[in-house]
C-alpha cells in the first residue's frame, strides 16, 4: 500500500494557506447536521471539542477521568513554544521550524513541522484572549525563557504550571459549549472499540466506568486525542490512567501505527527510589536554564555535594557541548546522564542520579529571583524528597516521559481509516525521533484549535455518508466482542495481579528497549513478551463483576493491550538500522558516542499494518523528502 501524506504542492511557506483554500467548506447552517465524537480531553481533545462545537457541529466528548480538568496535559510544567521573537534574539518561524526538524533528527515531515511553527504564534494570541496568565515582563510584554535544543528564548510560561493554565483555558472554552448544548460530555467513559461502517469510522463502543455498562455511540467522524503510551514502561512521568487502548483498538481495525518505538526519555526526573514505586515525577526542563548539571570527577565519590569543590566536579554537559551547555536537547542530556552513571560517577543511594545545582544561579541572581522563577517546582521537589534544593543540589535521572510514535496520519490528521482523525500525542506527526521541550503543548493546541476545524470539514463536505445509528449491526458486533473480552478477563481467576504483570513488562522494556538498545537485548524482549502475554491470559486475577465500578478490570484491559503493543514496539526498534534522536541503538554511534543516523536507507516513517491476531504485521515506509533543509549530523557543540 502506498501511503499518501496529502502534503500540498507549492512553496513550504504557502502550503497551509493553499490547502485551507482548496478544502471544501460546509455551509454554517449545515454543520449542525453532523455529529462528531472526540475521545480525550487534554489540550488537543478539549480544544478540538470546543472549536468544533463553536463552529456548529454536534460534539460528543469522552474522557476516562471524572473531569476534563484531570487530563494529563495538566502536568506539563515548563512552557509552550512560539516564534514571536519578543526578546529580539533572532527567532523566527523558520528558526522554530528548523530547530524542530533538527531536534527530531530529520525524521518528521517538513510540511507538518513548518505548519506547526506558523500556527504557534496564533496559539499564544488565542490563549491570551482566553485569559491564560502567562508570565510578563515589567513593560507588559509576555516573558520568554529558553529550553533545550534552542539558542533563543521562545518559551512562554505560567511559572511551573503552564500545562495546567492552558488546559484551564481549553476547559473553559469546552464547558461554554457544554452549557450551550453543543457538546455532550461523557466523563468516566473508556473507549474500547472503534466501529467501521462501509470502511469509514462511524462510532465507538465505550464502557461506563461507574456502572460498567457497555454503550455504543454513532457519529459522522471520530477524533482520537487520547495521549501517549509511555505507561507501557510501568514507571514513567505519565498519569497512571494513560494507556494505548484506544489507538491500539483503532490499529486492529485498520489504522496504521507509525514509529511505535520512538519514545522520549526526559533527563530531569526525580530518580527511582523503590521497588514498589508507581510513577516518577518530572522536574521541568526549564530548570536547566539556571541549574548546572554535574557529577563528581572520581567514581565512587560519596561525599555530600556541598563538600565537593569545583575542581573535583565534572560539569559534563558544559564541557562536552560548549555552545548549548546544559540546554542540549533531551535525548543528548539523557544519554550523557546514563553514560556518567554507567562509569560509576552517579550520585545518590542507587548511583543512578546526577546533580542539578542552583548554587551559582542563587549567588548570581539572588534567592528571591530563583524563587519567583521556579519556586513551586522547588517546593514540589522538597515535599517528595525531603531535601531543600536552595541548599542542596537536586538529584535527577532520565525517565520515560513522552512518545513520538502514534497512529499514522496524513497532512489532514486523518489516519488510514477514512473519518478517523488523530490529534496530539496520539498521532506520530510533528516531532520526528525526539521532541524538543515545550513543543508538546504547541502541537496539541495547534491540532485542536487550528487544524482539525478545517480538515474535518473538508472530509465531511467531500464524503457521501449514509445514515447510521447505534442499532446498526456493526455496533452490535463490536459490543459483543467487548463484552466477551471483559468476560474472559474476569473468568481467569489466576494468582498474579495485573500490576505484577505490568511491572514485569515495564522492567523488561526499560532494560531491553529503553534509553539505549542493542539487538541482543531486543531479541530477548521479543522472545519474552509473548511468553508473558500467554501467562497473563492464564494466570491473572481480576476480581469483581463487569456491571460495577471495577478499577482492576479497567487496568487489566489496558495491560492486555500493552502486552500486545509491546511486541510491535520492539519489532519497530529492531527494524530501524540506525540511531536517531531518542532511539539509540548501540551498534550505530559516532566515535564520540552520538547517535549515528543512516539517511541512505532509513529516511522514512515506519508504519505497521495489522493482519490479524497471531499474524505478523505488514511493514510500510513513508519516505521523508527534504526540499528545504539539508540533512546534517546533529551537533550541539
Amino acid at each position: 500500500m502506498q501511503l499518501d501524506s496529502k502534503v500540498p504542492a507549492g512553496p513550504l511557506e504557502k502550503k497551509w494557506d493553499r490547502h485551507r483554500f482548496e478544502l471544501k467548506l460546509i455551509n454554517p447552517a449545515n454543520k449542525r447536521k453532523f455529529d462528531i465524537i472526540v475521545v480525550g480531553t487534554g489540550l488537543a481533545g478539549a480544544s478540538a471539542s470546543a472549536t468544533l462545537a463553536e463552529l456548529g457541529y454536534n460534539v460528543k466528548t469522552f474522557c476516562i477521568q471524572d473531569s476534563p480538568r484531570r487530563a494529563h496535559s495538566i502536568a506539563a510544567q515548563g512552557g509552550i513554544n512560539a516564534a514571536k521573537n519578543y526578546p529580539g534574539d533572532g527567532d523566527s518561524i523558520w528558526r522554530l521550524f528548523y530547530d524542530t526538524i533538527k531536534g527530531g533528527d530529520f525524521r518528521a515531515r517538513e510540511a507538518n513541522v513548518y505548519r506547526l511553527a506558523q500556527i504557534s504564534n496564533h496559539i499564544i494570541d488565542q490563549c491570551v484572549a482566553q485569559g491564560v496568565p502567562f508570565a510578563r515582563e515589567y513593560g507588559g510584554l509576555l516573558a520568554n525563557r529558553s529550553f533545550g535544543g534552542a539558542q533563543v528564548s521562545r518559551t512562554f510560561y505560567a511559572r511551573g504550571q503552564t500545562g495546567q493554565q492552558l488546559l484551564l483555558g481549553a476547559y473553559g472554552a469546552l464547558m461554554r459549549q457544554v452549557h450551550a448544548g453543543k457538546v455532550q460530555l461523557f466523563p468516566r467513559h473508556e473507549m474500547l472499540d472503534l466501529v467501521l461502517v462501509d470502511g469509514n469510522a462511524r462510532g465507538i463502543v465505550t464502557r461506563d466506568l461507574i456502572s460498567g455498562r457497555v454503550e455504543s455511540h454513532a457519529a459522522h467522524a471520530v477524533v482520537l486525542a487520547t495521549g501517549g503510551y509511555g505507561n507501557i514502561y510501568f514507571l514513567s512521568t505519565n498519569g497512571n490512567s494513560g494507556n494505548v487502548t484506544a489507538t491500539w483498538r483503532a490499529y486492529k481495525k485498520g489504522a496504521f501505527f507509525a514509529n511505535p518505538s520512538f519514545v522520549q526519555i526526559h533527563p530531569t526526573c526525580i530518580p527511582v527510589h523503590g521497588t514498589y514505586q508507581s510513577k516518577l515525577t518530572l522536574m521541568s526542563e526549564s530548570l536547566r536554564n539556571d541549574g548546572r548539571v554535574w557529577v563528581p570527577k572520581n567514581p565512587g565519590d560519596k561525599r555530600a555535594p556541598n563538600d565537593i569543590p569545583d575542581s573535583e566536579r565534572d560539569y559534563y554537559l558544559e564541557r562536552k557541548y560548549p555552545s548549548f551547555g546544559n540546554l542540549v536537547p533531551r535525548d543528548v542530556a539523557s544519554r550523557n546522564a546514563k553514560a556518567v552513571c554507567d562509569e560509576g560517577r552517579g550520585v545518590g543511594p542507587t548511583g543512578y542520579a546526577v546533580y542539578l545545582d542552583f548554587r551559582d544561579a542563587i549567588k548570581r541572581d539572588g534567592r528571591e529571583v530563583i524563587r519567583k522563577k521556579y519556586g513551586n517546582l522547588f517546593q514540589m521537589y522538597e515535599r517528595i524528597t525531603g531535601e531543600d534544593p536552595y541548599e542542596t543540589p537536586m538529584m535527577i535521572y532520565p525517565a520515560v516521559h513522552y512518545v513520538m510514535g502514534g497512529l499514522w496520519v496524513d497532512y489532514n490528521l486523518m489516519s488510514t481509516i477514512p473519518g478517523l482523525f488523530v490529534l496530539g500525542e496520539a498521532n506520530f506527526s510533528d516531532h520526528g525521533a525526539n521532541r524538543l521541550g515545550a513543543s508538546a503543548l504547541m502541537q496539541g493546541l495547534a491540532d485542536g484549535y487550528f487544524i482539525i476545524p478545517y480538515t474535518i470539514g473538508g472530509y465531511l463536505a467531500g464524503t457521501l455518508l449514509s445514515d447510521v445509528k447505534e442499532d446498526h449491526p456493526a455496533f452490535k458486533e463490536a459490543e459483543k466482542a467487548v463484552a466477551e473480552k471483559i468476560s474472559r478477563l474476569l473468568s481467569i481467576k489466576g494468582r498474579r495481579t495485573v500490576n505484577d504483570f505490568h511491572r514485569e513488562l515495564g522492567r523488561l522494556l526499560w532494560n531491553n528497549c529503553g534509553m539505549s538498545r542493542n539487538d541482543a537485548d531486543m531479541q530477548e524482549a521479543k522472545k519474552k513478551i509473548p511468553q508473558l502475554r500467554e501467562e497473563f491470559w492464564e494466570n491473572v486475577t481480576v476480581p469483581g463483576t463487569p456491571g460495577e465500578f471495577n478499577q482492576v478490570l479497567e487496568k487489566a484491559g489496558r495491560v492486555a493491550d500493552f502486552l500486545e503493543f509491546a511486541e510491535l514496539m520492539v519489532e519497530d526498534a529492531l527494524q530501524r538500522r540506525e540511531s536517531c534522536g531518542c532511539h539509540f541503538n548501540e551498534a550505530y554511534q559516532t566515535e564520540d558516542n552520538e547517535a549515528l543516523r543512516n539517511d541512505e536507507t532509513c529516511c522514512y516513517v515506519s508504519t505497521w499494518q495489522f493482519n490479524g491476531d497471531g499474524k505478523e504485521p505488514t511493514f510500510h515506509e513513508e519516505p521523508l523528502v527534504f526540499e528545504n533543509v539539508e540533512l546534517i549530523q546533529r551537533s550541539y557543540k
